[in-house]
């Protein structure tokens, strides 16, 4: 083991290098762990996300709108003591919902 310290990756900001160098060494092992387990979770969130959308699509249900995305769910919500399905999905950051009909016909 060299007697002299560690060169940073380039990649790295400096305000983050000048951040670790103040760490003990037990801090900087919570953090390499910490370092390791969040990469992990990274990648497999893009690995998952890569893999649902070369998945193939389903059959649109026959009720389905045009306007309405397929991975749309239906969701009851209740207004003023009455029951209604409304299609729902996520579109950004955006919920967006659909009116679909009541939930009893009465």
């Amino acid at each position: 083991m060299s007697y002299e310290p560690p060169t940073p990756p380039a990649e790295l900001p400096t305000d983050l290098v000048d951040t670790l160098n103040g760490y003990s060494p037990d801090q900087l092992q919570h953090v390499a762990h910490y370092a390791e387990t969040l990469a992990e979770h990274k990648e497999r969130e893009t690995r998952l996300e890569e893999e649902s959308d070369d998945s193939e699509v389903k059959a649109r249900p026959d009720d389905l709108p045009d306007e309405v995305p397929t991975k749309a769910t239906i969701t009851i919500k209740e207004i003023n003591d009455n029951r209604y399905y409304y299609w729902q999905w996520r579109d950004g950051d955006k919920i967006r919902s659909k009116y679909k009909g009541p939930v009893s016909p009465d």
